[in-house]
């Protein structure tokens, strides 16, 4: 991570909700998925969310490093139809280590629809795939209840 990774960054990211952001195509393997009504999913604001910090940071991280979303705690409370253009802004206002703890928030030009906080880490991407790649052969990929 550079020097310049402080808190205090702020970014702002629009992105115009298409049908296949809504939530009949959040997981289009679920019939209960599919019976929604088409507004923005949840789901895809969270991963919008996402996508505002890493384009925040993505300058104040050196080569070979990335960032993992660690925790997430937002609301949803409001819905957006397709067409309409969601505006996240999102705030870092805490770098202890690695971790980076953000305030975010989206609104669709008529309503806030989700805000809270945002958790990520800068990883290693090298170290850290290896580590992914050594889950896959150990196994334990079966489900468990």
């Amino acid at each position: 991570m550079r020097p310049t990774l402080l808190a205090g960054l702020e970014h702002e990211l629009r992105f115009t909700v298409t049908e296949s952001k809504t939530v009949p195509h959040l997981y289009p393997e679920s019939g209960l998925f599919r019976g929604m009504p088409a507004v923005f999913a949840t789901g895809f604001m969270v991963g919008l969310m996402e996508w505002a910090c890493l384009e925040a940071i993505q300058p104040h991280l050196d080569a070979g490093e990335a960032s993992v979303g660690v925790e997430v705690r937002v609301t949803h409370s409001a819905a957006t139809p397709p067409g309409f253009t969601v505006t996240v802004r999102v705030r870092l206002d805490r770098v202890a280590g690695r971790r980076l703890g953000f305030t975010v928030s989206a609104h669709d030009g008529v309503d806030v629809i989700g805000e809270g906080t945002h958790d990520r880490m800068v990883i290693d991407v090298a170290r850290f795939s290896r580590k992914v790649e050594e889950k896959a052969l150990g196994g334990g990929h079966e489900a468990t209840s």
